[in-house]
């Protein structure tokens, strides 16, 4: 039985910087010929394109957060003009912001490594509770799990109760989504009068999209038998990296280069030490270098038992910036802006929070006018915060007018992890 996915997880150190700085001086060559915004990019910072030639040379260029992402493709719909206009492109996703990213083609090895160190292969049935729809990630973990020969069951975002019902018909012995659904799937399972772990093959679950909880890893694999992995990944950049059987840091993907930096600066901070985690991805379709994913890791280089040789990640210590990941979205402060433009301005305020093993978003608004706060008002406030940000408001307060202070932030998350 094969240890690793490929002989790319068993480079060496210079094997792997080697092919890696080769990959990125190319995709620079190429993106200064194809991309007009990263000409322009290029060309404003006086950096030829001949002279980034390894992955140190990347701190010439600027990090691009996905707010300043959000904003150049605001202003150069739909990609920026960071995209190749002569590849051929698979698919166009969409997230949050809106952000359009044009899809790497279906042969490239999106989150297979991730599923392969996690064990699952080709007598694995995987239930794939990712939206497949716009968004990117139903559809690439899908691929991802193909790639390790796994049959795959798309039942993306069903209820719970439809959720049971497939794991139990399919015989599903994997799942793939995020904790709380998994956690929702379960207790769903004791009301309608199983026992999960009795009554159900589920043995191996991969989460993506939002934290694991050290509490509740134990709970699915003490409780239920569940053998559990966390992936990381952004949907601009695609998967980042994954843990391995040794769950002692995530192992970074062999298509992605990724820095470590001090935020105020976009230096890279000495090994060990924490920064923002900003990630180039290689490719020949989409020339976003440095793309600044917000969240605050570390890096581990001590060898992993598993035979892996690539560096690891620490885990996330939390987030820099101000938009945050709800339910595995994101919500930025822009999208906020635009729903109070579309309500006279009305000050508002987004509060995350977490019951349980689930996020719970609050929206605090000022009653600045007598029909505000009826059932007919809210509910339209209600769909329109769902058809742009994507995630579900929870709770609606209503404060007096002056209540919510100009200089407060749009986003506040109070939630512990």
């Amino acid at each position: 039985m094969k240890r690793l996915f490929d002989k790319k997880e068993s480079w060496s150190n210079k094997e792997r910087k080697s092919g890696q700085d080769e990959s990125l001086a190319n995709m620079v060559k190429l993106g200064y010929k194809k991309s007009h915004r990263l000409k322009t990019i290029l060309d404003e910072n006086q950096i030829n394109p001949k002279s980034i030639k390894t992955r140190k040379d990347l701190e010439k260029l600027p990090v691009t957060s996905r707010e300043k992402l959000v904003e150049m493709q605001l202003r150069n719909a739909p990609y920026a003009s960071l995209e190749n206009p002569s590849a051929q492109i698979d698919r166009i996703f969409t997230s949050p912001g809106p952000v359009y990213e044009p899809h790497l083609a279906e042969n490239d090895y999106l989150w297979a490594r991730a599923f392969f160190a996690a064990g699952i292969g080709t007598t694995d049935i995987a239930l794939n509770a990712f939206s497949y729809h716009l968004v990117a990630a139903g559809l690439t973990f899908h691929n991802g799990l193909r790639k390790v020969g796994a049959t795959v069951v798309p039942s993306g975002t069903s209820s719970s109760q439809i959720q049971v019902q497939l794991i139990k018909d399919l015989k599903v012995t994997a799942y793939v989504g995020t904790p709380s659904f998994l956690m929702a799937i379960i207790i769903k399972t004791k009301e309608m009068g199983f026992d999960f772990k009795k009554d159900f093959r589920l043995k191996k679950a991969c989460f993506a999209a939002e934290p694991l909880s050290a509490d509740l890893r134990r709970t699915f694999e003490n409780e239920y038998g569940i053998d559990t992995y966390q992936m990381y990944g952004a949907t601009e950049v695609g998967d980042v990296a994954y843990e391995c059987s040794q769950k002692n840091g995530w192992h970074i993907c062999e298509e992605t280069i990724v820095e470590i930096v001090d935020p105020a600066t976009g230096k890279n901070v000495a090994p060990g030490q924490l920064g923002e985690i900003v990630v180039t991805r290689l490719n020949d379709i989409f020339f976003l270098l440095r793309f600044g994913t917000g969240d605050l890791s570390r890096i581990i280089t001590d060898k992993c038992k598993c035979g892996r040789t690539s560096y690891r990640l620490a885990g996330i210590s939390g987030r820099i910036g101000d938009a945050v990941k709800v339910r595995g979205l994101f919500i930025a402060p822009s999208q906020l802006k635009l729903i109070q433009s579309k309500f006279n301005n009305i000050p508002l305020q987004a509060i995350v929070n977490r019951k349980g093993h689930e996020d719970i978003l609050k929206i605090i608004i000022e009653k600045m006018a007598p029909e505000i706060g009826s059932v007919q008002w809210e509910q339209s406030f209600k769909n329109l915060f769902k058809e742009l940000c994507t995630v579900k408001v929870d709770q609606v307060e209503y404060v007096d007018r002056g209540k919510i202070k100009p200089d407060e932030k749009l986003i506040v998350d109070q939630r512990q992890w």
